[in-house]
């Protein structure tokens, strides 16, 4: 009887416990504002302090690594100053601290190294000198990462633009910054954009941009400059391929409508449908070669998919434990994606966070997953730490501005399409896409 009695209690004890948990459990709502709001500090508290620009990379286990504590990304730099939208716009941060760092960031710009108006991916953020990246790429310009700083910034300039006068002041910098970027130079003479341009080694690097990859904000913004324009042959012959880039197929049970670059069997990586698209709003965005939308779920899908499915049999991937792009890998860095040769049963948390607007029941399972069950493995003080692997007992202690910006800023547009709102406000972006023939050129995340 005793023993019948005490085992009576401890079922009583067990559900009370559930219970109270389940009382304590946040909401949905709630538990996207602490994501938010712990992924912004990377931003704000994290920032190279000089300049208030995006470190590159944070690694907790070596906080400022010696030959990285100063060195700013341009391309993570531009999500951030969305992530400080998004922290103004939710109260994280006052306005006027707000306002503060831009003029911090934007003073910086200003007197940073830049190439026929183009900013170079990485920089000293003390010095503002180029710091070097790669070969034949190590002291010029990147057009794409400064098309993700330019997307930031253009955000920003709406954001401020209806202020009191310093507000006012900041978006006429920006605006003034905007018109100096020679997009029609980066041509090298085709209808194509390069990606990059060195004092010291010219188009050596030799990378004309060809879709479809990352880098279709390149191109929109390319079209939209007020100053230095494209025509809308080089987004049709260059990017496009005079068509190629349209190629009907299926992957995994979802229809895709476009030639994807690199060697990826199944899907793509990720963040090839996030980084072009946290100001670019794909609800309803088509042309003549896709529905972006569409693809771009269906792109999502496909990544979940095969990691529901786990054909490699890694451990613990399924409905709640999916996402791959590009991130910290076991490996070094690696561009992960869903066939055999780029799965590495690596997860990186930012994949399925930064899918919000595309699956976001989906997004929100592994979200809570990962807050709630494996929290001390993965919550740091920026939030979700990059990426891990449960296989290999994998779980490192990184960030990176690329991976943790587009979190936030898509998690945002997911519930208010605030930088989707802003971005699209602008009467330039408005011509572009018009000038490149799309047929929809929608204001707002509905």
């Amino acid at each position: 009887m005793k023993r019948f009695t005490f085992l009576l209690f401890l079922i009583v004890l067990g559900f009370c416990s559930q219970q109270i948990l389940a009382q304590e459990r946040l909401s949905d709502s709630a538990l996207l504002n602490v994501v938010e709001r712990q992924t912004f500090r990377y931003f704000w508290e994290g920032a190279e302090p000089k300049s208030g620009m995006a470190r590159e990379r944070i690694n907790m286990d070596d906080i400022y690594p010696e030959n990285d504590k100063n060195i700013v990304t341009s391309g993570g730099s531009g999500f951030g100053i969305m992530a400080l939208i998004v922290g103004i716009d939710r109260k994280f941060i006052t306005r006027k601290e707000g306002v503060d760092r831009m003029k911090k960031i934007l003073h910086f710009l200003e007197t940073a190294d830049r190439f026929h108006g183009v900013w170079p991916h990485w920089m000293n953020g003390e010095t503002g000198k180029v710091k070097p990246f790669g070969r034949k790429d190590d002291d010029g310009a990147d057009l794409v990462e400064t098309s993700y700083l330019m997307q930031g910034l253009l955000c920003a300039r709406q954001y401020f633009k209806g202020g009191d006068k310093v507000e006012k002041a900041l978006s006429t910098q920006i605006d003034q910054l905007w018109k100096t970027v020679e997009f029609n130079w980066f041509q090298h003479g085709q209808n194509v954009l390069y990606w990059h341009w060195s004092p010291d080694y010219g188009w050596k690097m030799n990378f004309p941009v060809h879709g479809v990859n990352e880098c279709m904000i390149m191109y929109v913004l390319a079209a939209s400059s007020p100053t230095f324009s494209i025509d809308s042959a080089v987004f049709h012959q260059g990017w496009a391929m005079n068509g190629k880039i349209k190629q009907d197929h299926q992957s995994m049970g979802y229809p895709l409508k476009l030639r994807y670059q690199g060697n990826f069997t199944n899907g793509v990586p990720l963040f090839w449908t996030q980084y072009s698209y946290l100001g670019l709003n794909p609800h309803g965005l088509k042309d003549r070669y896709t529905d972006y939308w569409k693809e771009n779920t269906n792109q999502t899908l496909i990544n979940y998919k095969w990691c529901v499915t786990n054909p490699m049999k890694y451990k613990e991937y399924g409905q709640n434990n999916w996402g791959l792009t590009a991130s910290y890998s076991t490996i070094g860095y690696s561009a992960h994606a869903p066939d055999s040769s780029s799965d590495l049963g690596v997860i990186s948390p930012t994949a399925a966070m930064s899918a919000f607007p595309y699956t976001p029941e989906k997004s929100m399972k592994a979200l809570r997953h990962w807050y709630e069950d494996m929290h001390e493995q993965l919550w740091g003080a920026y939030g979700f730490y990059d990426a891990f692997n449960k296989t290999s007992n994998w779980f490192p202690q990184k960030y990176l501005a690329i991976d943790q910006g587009p979190e936030i800023i898509m998690i945002e547009n997911y519930r208010t399409g605030l930088l989707w709102k802003l971005f699209m406000s602008c009467p330039e972006v408005q011509k572009g896409l018009i000038k490149l023939s799309f047929s929809s050129h929608p204001h707002s995340n509905k």
